[in-house]
């Protein structure tokens, strides 16, 4: 495994780090705890344009589809940069990331056109539709049904847990189209507007004070039989192919952050008290900071070799779900360290900005999202390691 940058990688990373620097203000570098506040949204919006007008987005895409065409190690260094630059997130990060390639590769030449600029540009925010109250981890049990009516599909029933739909243009929505097929058949994925009349939005409030999740209803909703994508009836295959992108996130990016909150801990516990000296000279929780960094760097080594492996083959595979098991995890365990070595002061919102309280709240969604860790560890135990299916 030779991670060791060769010139042409050394080139875009330079040319990226300084573009960074030029233009992520000093003001919003390490981004903000707002999920939902509007200056914060419309700076995201923002954000991506310029991105976009750099030729920074959707990097990973194909020349052709206005991408770089970007090799899968300038990915990681794309990642990494925007990560060590602080800079905000990308708010069109499903389109970018999840719906934008599955277009690529199974859209129609209209879909591509119609879709693919507005996603690059952040002017139309995608969320994804697949997660129902009864079918949240198993996902072939989707109860959502949409029934052909002439030129349209009409669409009736519930998703949850939808990041993004409070803003989203658009949604990369599963439903049920044969209710006599085989749970994981009779499935198909449709592009639907958000706007469509019978769609309505709640969003679900969390305890870290954020309503970046969502219910979605839909009552009688029209889809164009045109915004299939895919096939009808086969939209299992489709919605895999989604998210295998969306867990394919090495950990590349992720990593520098959690090493940056890390280093913060540790700037903190020798400015805190514990029994009259500074938190960071008792034993115990020198021993856990030390555990920290030895988890932090497992995940650098782990987000190393699964580099090296799908670079080899090019195509994103179950293993991501170690990944994502791994570290969301880790974050939950690192984030109850930092509770316990600030002790009250970890739970002011006044306190370092209140990031420390936020991140802990925040990190018990980590195990929920894009999967459950349940859910990791049957795919890794089946599809990754060969063992008997779990009845």
């Amino acid at each position: 495994m030779d991670l060791n940058l060769i010139p042409n990688e050394q080139q875009f990373r330079d040319k990226f780090r300084a573009w960074l620097k030029t233009n992520v203000p000093e003001e919003w570098k390490g981004g903000t705890s707002a999920e939902d506040r509007d200056d914060y949204i419309e700076y995201l919006r923002d954000w991506q344009r310029k991105l976009y007008e750099g030729g920074w987005a959707g990097i990973s895409w194909p020349k052709e589809y206005g991408g770089r065409g970007a090799t899968l190690m300038e990915q990681a260094i794309f990642q990494e940069e925007l990560a060590r630059a602080g800079a905000p997130q990308l708010i069109g990060t499903i389109g970018l990331s999840l719906v934008g390639p599955t277009i690529i590769a199974m859209g129609t030449d209209e879909q591509k056109s119609r879709y693919l600029p507005k996603i690059l540009s952040g002017e139309e925010i995608w969320c994804q539709g697949f997660s129902e109250p009864n079918a949240g981890s198993d996902l072939a049990a989707i109860g959502t049904k949409a029934i052909r009516d002439g030129d349209d599909f009409i669409v009736n029933g519930q998703k949850i847990w939808t990041s993004f739909a409070q803003l989203a243009n658009l949604c990369l929505l599963l439903v049920r189209t044969d209710t006599e097929a085989p749970k994981h058949k009779g499935i198909t994925c449709l592009l639907a507007d958000m706007h469509s009349e019978g769609v309505s939005v709640r969003p679900l409030r969390q305890m870290s004070g954020d309503s970046g999740f969502n219910e979605v209803f839909f009552s009688n909703v029209r889809v164009p039989v045109t915004q299939v994508l895919g096939e009808v009836n086969k939209g299992w295959t489709t919605g895999i192919t989604a998210l295998m992108n969306e867990r394919a996130n090495l950990g590349t990016g992720i990593q520098v952050v959690f090493k940056r909150n890390l280093a913060a801990l540790i700037a903190r516990s020798r400015t805190v008290e514990r029994n009259g000296r500074p938190a960071s000279e008792d034993p115990i929780v020198r021993q856990k900071l030390a555990q920290a960094y030895l988890e932090l760097e497992i995940l650098r080594l782990n987000t190393n070799r699964a580099l090296t492996s799908l670079s080899k083959n090019g195509i994103p595979g179950p293993e991501g779900s170690t990944q994502k098991l791994y570290w969301s995890e880790m974050n939950q365990r690192t984030q109850q360290t930092a509770q316990e070595i600030l002790g009250p002061y970890g739970q002011l919102k006044d306190f370092d900005n209140g990031i420390w309280e936020y991140a802990y709240l925040r990190a018990r969604g980590n195990t929920i999202e894009a999967g459950t860790s349940e859910i990791q560890r049957n795919i890794i135990a089946e599809r990754v390691l060969g063992l008997p299916k779990s009845y």
